[in-house]
């Protein structure tokens, strides 16, 4: 699923902000997240992190792992752009107290979203923006509720053949095919998508990125 290191836009990687222009980075090998970012009309390039998606030795309230994982990336593509300015994030799904991560075939998809089906659950994205040069770092959590209806068998069977559900946390994707489960959404939509893009777009304000000039 990686992609190779690549800007963004054929006009450059600068991303326009108040106090000038700044490199922008978006550590990440997901296509969703590059399509989001790009909804806020700022030229990046993207580096896939080489890190470990697992949650191996993770430990602790939801918030804090989303946040520790986008760190995890942030950190390892940083200093391979010292000019730069990162962006990473990472997204769980908790049901029950428990997270629910990339599964990893069919069997465990179904298991997941046959646990998610007719019930409500909780979708939590750090996201982190690191400046290399200086240290410097702006982090926040964003969570939202999500409200899933009953799952008919054939239903479930139909949205595996996809194969949408293999490369998501939790196994679905809100804004593929996933959609006709979804009954309601308390809190931002994008957040559910993988980039809370009004929380990302507070924390480039604090190194002078804008996103209208």
């Amino acid at each position: 699923m990686g992609h190779p290191d690549h800007a963004s836009s054929s006009s450059g990687a600068l991303a326009a902000g108040h106090f000038g222009f700044r490199r922008l980075v978006l550590a990440s090998s997901s296509p969703r997240r590059q399509e989001l970012l790009s909804q806020l009309g700022l030229v990046f390039e993207v580096i896939a992190p080489d890190v470990p998606e697992d949650l191996a030795g993770m430990d602790g309230p939801p918030e804090a792992i989303a946040l520790s994982l986008a760190r995890r990336k942030a950190m390892a593509v940083a200093p391979r752009v010292p000019d730069a300015l990162v962006v990473a994030a990472d997204t769980i799904v908790v049901v029950d107290r428990e997270i629910l991560g990339k599964p990893a075939d069919r069997q465990e998809a179904a298991s997941m979203l046959r646990r998610l089906a007719g019930r409500d659950h909780w979708v939590y994205t750090g996201v982190v923006v690191l400046d290399p040069a200086s240290g410097r770092e702006a982090q926040a959590v964003e969570a939202t509720r999500v409200v899933m209806g009953a799952i008919a068998p054939d239903d479930l069977e139909g949205y595996l053949d996809t194969g949408e559900a293999l490369d998501k946390a939790g196994a679905y994707a809100v804004q593929g095919r996933a959609a006709v489960f979804v009954r309601r959404i308390e809190g931002d939509y994008f957040n559910v998508v993988g980039l809370p893009l009004a929380r990302l777009a507070d924390l480039l304000s604090e190194f002078g990125v804008r996103v209208f000039g």
